[in-house]
């Protein structure tokens, strides 16, 4: 199915769009984290762990790529593109309803007195400080998100430029989202995690290639 969005009132629709996927993956998400709830023989995490933590975050995360989708549909008419756009805006606008879902099932707050990423400092299962935990500290900004200077030059720009920006971005997102889900698959093994979490590095790695050769066609 396509969705057909034009530059005067681009943003109103995506956004429409956005919402109702995040609510149909709200209530499939709610219903997924009761069938996994104590009651089905599993503890739910609690406000400090690494579980929510990382869906609290990786949505902010998330909320970014979909502003920057948006607006490179609205500032370019290439096919391809667009089309990565939407799939980036859809696809996490999803993940998104789904994160918000997990945190409504375990019971937890959707925000934190803890600074952002406190998660990716302490331990991993094994007991041991990996990679992700040695790379980042509690309340810096999180990793691969561009900066309000970074989103205002993309919002201006228009046709190449703003795709050449937007890949470059988008790239860098991407790194940063493989990293936290990596470092909540070395603190989990929770299954609606892992398999969200394994789902974004792949489909991440995936479009990190495909990003790498559309922005080499446009230098």
């Amino acid at each position: 199915m396509s969705i057909a969005v034009s530059t005067s009132g681009g943003r109103a629709r995506l956004a429409l769009v956005g919402a109702l996927l995040v609510l149909v993956a709200l209530v499939a998400g709610v219903l997924l984290g009761r069938a996994t709830a104590p009651g089905g023989g599993q503890t739910s995490p609690n406000a400090t762990s690494a579980e929510a933590g990382f869906a609290r975050d990786m949505q902010a995360h998330h909320s970014q790529a979909v502003d920057m989708a948006i607006l490179v549909r609205e500032a370019t008419d290439d096919p391809e593109v667009r089309l990565l756009a939407l799939d980036i805006l859809t696809a996490q606008s999803q993940q998104m309803g789904q994160m918000y879902a997990w945190l409504v099932s375990w019971g937890v707050p959707q925000t934190s007195t803890e600074e952002p990423m406190a998660w990716m400092a302490r331990p991993a299962l094994d007991g041991g400080h990996d990679e992700h935990s040695d790379d980042h500290v509690p309340g810096e900004r999180m990793p691969g998100l561009a900066s309000s200077e970074q989103m205002a030059a993309l919002a201006d720009a228009e046709g190449v430029e703003a795709e050449r920006l937007f890949l470059e971005l988008m790239m860098v997102h991407h790194l940063g989202g493989v990293e936290m889900a990596e470092a909540v698959l070395a603190r989990t093994e929770m299954p609606i995690v892992t398999n969200l979490a394994s789902g974004m590095v792949a489909i991440q790695d995936k479009e990190i290639d495909y990003m790498r050769e559309l922005l080499e066609a446009r230098q």
